[in-house]
């Protein structure tokens, strides 16, 4: 029997011996199956070393009773943080991969088969976007946004759990593809008719089109909730214009969530019935029409950058606030320019396929277009500078990360006006020029933002700061790295190597390939920096605590409680009255103690965990994996699996707990009487161990 037959077809669909990536390293060695192999089992081995551990420890039942199954918006949010954490770590290695193929394959085929190849470019740009950049936005506006806003919690805390466990069904399911089977070549547009079953009858196709569509359903329940919750939660006296910057795009966000969202989910699901029923949306014969598919994936494709973009412009804001000791210069301004970005980015979609075949009256529209759109992006940069102009700033990592950015995007943002002018487009659009410009946008816009986020809100999660050392050597080895991987990139594009490459046939090209490879590397080492300072932040954490819960001197509501938080966030619901109600309160005289207990405590009710979630979400991943594989039994039982939870979970009684008034007193008492014993430190030494997160009150 051929090792790509069936093996038992009624029970495992159209696996096949040749689907394991270990029987095809052995069946023909070469360095690109040894590689894949190597991926397979890591995913194998990672996982079995995991489980060993949580078995050793005992901590099974404590992570599924105090972190799985919970419902706190809190744990939601540093879960989905995790999960870009491992899926950033796949996807950089993927990088790598890539890059050093191209550096030693010129007049040379390298160590990476062009099919493995093209299953690399297509992973990295699918995980980077929805499975890195969006669980790791949506764990920071999850964690914070509820404390910002003076609420308890998200609007639906169930739905946040489906949302989490949705998305870590998708990134479950590219982690599969790694072991059983193989990925899209199809890059991370899914571009038909390539993905069409025709030209690509495997698996490959299968995989990412159940695993962005779990992932973009996520991501709308997602939006749904964050804009619920910012619409009907603010604590009294918390009108909109009094709101933080990182509430404003924290909700734009969520608004192009909703709407951006659904057109992915739409496109994948036709793209499904093309290739499972026999439809044809978007094949090249009876009707189909691929220039439909194009405008329905970038529908929502422009507003995903927007989506990636918006809430790494609200954590800068915070930060550049914060660390110059200033109130945000522009805060009008910026909210308008926040809500014009949100509604120009429907406006500009056809840019990305200005090369197909449209009108040049078409074309200008959306040139102009695009060029407008840097109109608010721009003010919201010049506002930022004008917040550090004359404050006290201090150059911790989280403000290096807002200062990188700044320099970086003003140069990413000059080529995307370039790549606005159509005719100037058409010259590159295919180029390694475009794949520099997105780079240029996405890792100072998103990765710097999310990281300063990271950084800045860390202690306020866990209780302790992260290591400082470590934490400027990571970003050292993030911006040295970054130049020196993308900026080679504009010239090789505008020498005109093509994008999407596998082997080079042009020498000449060779110095600079090798600068960007050398890039790729310092980047990897970014990534191992950040890895140690967390461990040694951890080891050495006794040094670091924070618990008085304001080492920055901040400036909104969640600096005001405990860090880490407790499960209700505030023992009383604050009353605002103004932009920055905690930081006046410390430094105005006349204003009320910020530290006050409340005028009387009462019993608070907090939702219970639930398992529903993880039934919901991880159902939903068997289901796809059994479309994938044509296992219509697998599918059909996960289907019920999912059905039946959404069935008992309506029927649930008793899915509250009260949290009774004493306790809350008591635990409140308690973290005060521990903030009048801290000594109040100035902003010069925030970064020593003396800092205990309590902020120094000048007069």
């Amino acid at each position: 029997m051929s090792p790509s037959t069936p093996v038992l077809p009624a029970l495992l669909g159209r696996f096949g011996w040749h689907d394991l990536p270990f029987v095809r390293a052995w069946q023909n060695p070469t360095a690109s199956e040894i590689i894949g192999a190597f991926a397979g089992g890591l995913v194998v081995v990672g996982a079995i070393a995991v489980a060993a551990v949580l078995t050793r420890h005992r901590w099974w039942g404590r992570l599924w009773s105090e972190w799985l199954t919970s419902l706190d918006h809190k744990k939601i949010g540093i879960m989905y943080v995790v999960l870009a954490g491992v899926m950033l770590s796949r996807a950089l290695i993927e990088a790598v991969l890539m890059r050093m193929q191209q550096a030693v394959a010129i007049d040379a085929p390298g160590f990476l088969s062009p099919d493995h190849f093209g299953q690399l470019f297509s992973t990295h740009g699918s995980i980077m976007i929805f499975f890195m950049a969006m669980p790791f936005l949506t764990g920071l506006i999850n964690y914070v946004v509820p404390l910002q806003i003076g609420a308890r919690d998200m609007a639906f805390p169930w739905a946040n759990s489906v949302a989490l466990w949705l998305t870590i069904g998708g990134a479950g399911l590219m982690m599969a593809s790694l072991v059983v089977g193989e990925f899209s070549t199809g890059g991370w547009s899914g571009y038909p008719p390539y993905t069409e079953r025709d030209f690509s009858p495997g698996v490959g196709v299968d995989y990412w089109i159940w695993a962005v569509t779990l992932g973009s359903i996520g991501s709308t329940m997602a939006g749904i909730n964050i804009a619920c919750t910012i619409y009907k939660l603010r604590a009294p006296g918390l009108r909109f214009m009094r709101m933080q910057m990182f509430c404003w795009t924290s909700l734009c966000t969520a608004i192009l969530m909703i709407f951006a969202m659904p057109p992915l989910t739409v496109a994948t699901l036709l793209l499904a019935l093309d290739r499972y029923a026999d439809f044809h949306f978007f094949t090249n014969d009876l009707g189909g029409n691929m220039m439909n598919y194009a405008n329905l994936f970038w529908l929502f494709g422009h507003p995903e950058v927007y989506i990636l973009i918006l809430p790494a412009f609200g954590v800068y804001s915070e930060v550049v606030s914060t660390f110059s000791s200033k109130d945000l210069y522009g805060y009008v301004s910026l909210v308008l320019a926040t809500m014009a970005i949100a509604v120009l980015s429907f406006t500009v979609w056809v840019h990305h396929f200005f090369t197909m075949g449209q009108s040049a009256n078409i074309n200008a529209v959306f040139g102009i277009a695009t060029m407008t759109i840097g109109v608010p992006t721009g003010v919201k940069i010049y506002d930022w500078i004008w917040t550090m102009f004359r404050g006290e700033v201090r150059f911790t990592v989280p403000m290096l990360y807002s200062i990188a950015f700044m320099m970086t995007f003003v140069l990413g943002g000059f080529t995307g006006i370039i790549l606005a002018m159509p005719p100037l487009d058409y010259l590159v659009h295919n180029t390694l020029f475009l794949v520099a410009h997105f780079h240029n946008m996405l890792i100072p816009g998103l990765l710097y933002g999310m990281l300063a986020g990271y950084h800045y809100w860390f202690p306020k999660a866990f209780g302790f700061r992260l290591d400082e050392r470590w934490g400027r050597r990571a970003f050292t080895c993030w911006v040295v790295g970054f130049y020196l991987a993308f900026f080679p990139l504009y010239v090789l594009g505008a020498s005109g190597m093509a994008r999407r490459t596998q082997a080079i046939f042009e020498p000449s090209f060779r110095p600079w390939l090798y600068v960007a490879g050398v890039g790729a590397f310092i980047l990897l080492a970014a990534l191992a920096s950040l890895m140690i300072q967390l461990y040694v932040s951890i080891r050495d954490r006794a040094a670091t605590m924070v618990e008085a819960g304001d080492p920055w001197d901040g400036r909104g509501l969640e600096w005001s409680v405990a860090a880490p938080p407790p499960e209700y966030n505030f023992a009383g619901l604050p009353h605002v009255d103004g932009r920055n109600p905690f930081y006046d309160d410390k430094h105005d005289a006349g204003r009320p103690d910020p530290y006050r207990s409340p005028t009387d405590y009462s019993d608070i009710e907090v939702p219970r965990g639930s398992m529903a979630g993880i039934a919901i979400g991880l159902g939903a991943a068997v289901a796809a994996f059994g479309l994938v594989w044509e296992m219509w039994w697998l599918t059909l039982v996960a289907a019920e699996v999912v059905v039946a939870a959404l069935i008992l979970r309506s029927f649930g009684r008793n899915q509250h707990r009260t949290i009774p008034a004493a306790e809350i007193a008591a635990e409140h008492e308690a973290w005060l009487a521990r903030v009048r014993a801290t000594r109040p430190i100035p902003r010069r030494l925030e970064t020593q161990a003396i800092n205990r997160g309590l902020a120094e009150v000048r007069a």
